[in-house]
């Protein structure tokens, strides 16, 4: 790091669980983040800001007058301009360094797969459950963490995904895959601020999974009601009949036998760039 970065930083550096050796992790991270509304664009500004050395946008809406109530990152100049450029525009003014991937058009299964795979970690900032299930088949397959985050009216939910380590479970252990729904903002509607807490929070997720610090949300869901500002804690097993993971678990054990080796359950992730 030069000087200004080291001043740029400082606030973080300065903590323990951060430090010189933190900072140079966040740098050298990758995060793709998946959809730039309401969750994506507080994520993705607080990710740039922290010091996150390459963001990859995906998002091929444009922006339009309805979402500038909770979509930050995009403003009335950029009407009618697309979400993923009118967001870099936004993360390059905070932080130039930064680097941004656009990926203004819809990634299909192996374009899906060879993103997330080239990624530290994924943000599911999507706000519809036909890709939110192709981003957790992608992330099962190349065991990438998935910090998944969703808002509607007054409530807000967030949680990890880890899969491949110990025994996370996956987005359809939590949810069954009944196509398409008509659960939406923009069919039912949010209040502005919501998607910026939860958003915020999936930023900081990200953060922890890159720097391997603290307690994530790994087999929790955390639930927001905003009218009483509850939160309430859901723990999450694995479903072992899971249509996504399960033959995961069962691909190790068949390995474990065969080789006589017993399964290893603890693994530390190292950056794509380390690889």
């Amino acid at each position: 790091m030069n000087d200004l970065q080291l001043l740029r930083y400082s606030r973080q550096i300065m903590l323990p669980q951060v430090d010189i050796e933190g900072q140079q992790k966040l740098l050298e991270a990758r995060i793709l983040i998946i959809g730039m509304g309401g969750l994506g664009s507080p994520a993705a500004m607080y990710l740039s800001s922290a010091g996150v050395g390459c963001l990859a946008l995906n998002d091929f809406d444009r922006v339009e007058l309805s979402n500038l109530q909770r979509q930050i990152a995009h403003d009335t100049e950029n009407l009618g301009v697309g979400k993923a450029e009118s967001a870099k525009q936004t993360l390059l003014r905070l932080n130039p360094e930064c680097h941004i991937d656009l990926l203004d058009h819809k990634l299909e299964e192996e374009e899906l797969e060879l993103e997330i795979a080239a990624s530290d970690v994924i943000l599911d900032c999507t706000d519809n459950f036909a890709t939110r299930f192709a981003v957790n088949r992608a992330c099962v397959r190349t065991h990438t963490p998935l910090v998944s985050g969703a808002v509607i009216r007054f409530e807000g939910q967030i949680t990890v995904f880890t899969p491949g380590f110990g025994d996370s479970p996956c987005y359809n252990c939590l949810y069954a895959d009944q196509g398409e729904l008509e659960e939406s903002c923009v069919r039912n509607g949010v209040i502005a601020p919501l998607p910026g807490i939860i958003g915020s929070m999936q930023a900081l997720e990200a953060i922890k999974l890159i720097l391997e610090v603290g307690q994530t949300l790994r087999g929790r869901l955390l639930l927001l009601d905003a009218l009483s500002l509850e939160w309430r804690e859901m723990k999450l097993s694995r479903n072992l009949n899971c249509p996504t993971c399960a033959w995961e678990n069962a691909d190790l054990q068949q390995s474990s036998r065969s080789s006589g080796l017993l399964p290893c359950t603890e693994a530390r992730r190292i950056l794509y760039r380390e690889l």
